[in-house]
């Protein structure tokens, strides 16, 4: 998040990056065996905790999996706006494309992923998220990328064989103003997905497809383009307060 940081920190807003359980971990090193288990559920009652300690509602930015949680706690009541960078989809939508299937091959065919912390393997990340990124920088940003818990991944590609439903969301009770970004060549949330992310927040969303880019919007070439088209949508409605 240090790009967008700075882009939002520049026009007045405070801005928290916050952890997921589990994650503050050396890339490098051994996950804690307790990740592998930890629900959506659970990371949304752990960022709702944080929220709740900012006496106001934020303005929550979630990418991929964080723009699910997002719209978890916005249908919590728990945000002043939402902002959704190529986000991953809620239950009800089908996700599984041909793509997004390659993207987490290594996962899919390990028996009892869904119980075990994971992690897409080099070739997966560089095809599915890092391609527009020059070559010579993909291992580094795969270098900063911890491991994943394999119930949450379940949780958002298999959501029709999840007794909890956990990334189910309640369009109903998401009443704020939500902004949706789309990457044309995104190969793992692919913009045909997100635009139906966009259509069930249709009341109160808009959406925004930007041609030359795909997952990694938070960094990739460009991205200074995504990231003004943000802030040119929030200034004329939202105040600075705490994203």
């Amino acid at each position: 998040w240090e790009n967008y940081r700075q882009v939002l920190e520049a026009e007045g807003y405070r801005c928290i990056a916050a952890t997921l359980p589990y994650h503050d971990m050396d890339p490098r090193g051994i996950p804690d065996p307790r990740l592998g288990s930890v629900s959506l559920l659970d990371y949304a009652d752990a960022l709702e905790r944080e929220i709740l300690q900012l006496g106001e509602k934020p303005i929550i930015m979630g990418h991929s999996m964080g723009g699910l949680l997002a719209q978890m706690l916005a249908a919590r009541g728990r945000a002043s706006a939402l902002v959704l960078l190529t986000p991953a989809a809620p239950a009800g939508i089908l996700a599984l494309t041909p793509s997004v299937i390659r993207s987490f091959w290594s996962v899919m065919t390990t028996w009892g992923f869904w119980r075990k912390p994971t992690r897409q393997t080099f070739g997966e990340a560089a095809y599915s998220m890092l391609h527009l990124l020059p070559e010579s920088e993909r291992m580094e940003v795969y270098e900063k990328c911890v491991y994943e818990s394999g119930r949450a991944t379940f949780e958002i590609g298999f959501w029709l064989f999840d007794p909890r439903a956990a990334s189910r969301v309640d369009a109903s009770r998401v009443n704020c103003p939500v902004l949706v970004v789309a990457g044309a060549e995104d190969r793992i949330t692919p913009a045909a997905v997100v635009r139906k992310v966009a259509r069930k927040y249709r009341a109160v969303s808009t959406y925004k497809e930007f041609e030359n880019h795909a997952h990694w919007v938070v960094a990739e070439p460009r991205w200074q383009e995504v990231a003004e088209y943000v802030v040119g949508w929030l200034k004329p409605s939202m105040p600075s307060m705490p994203t």
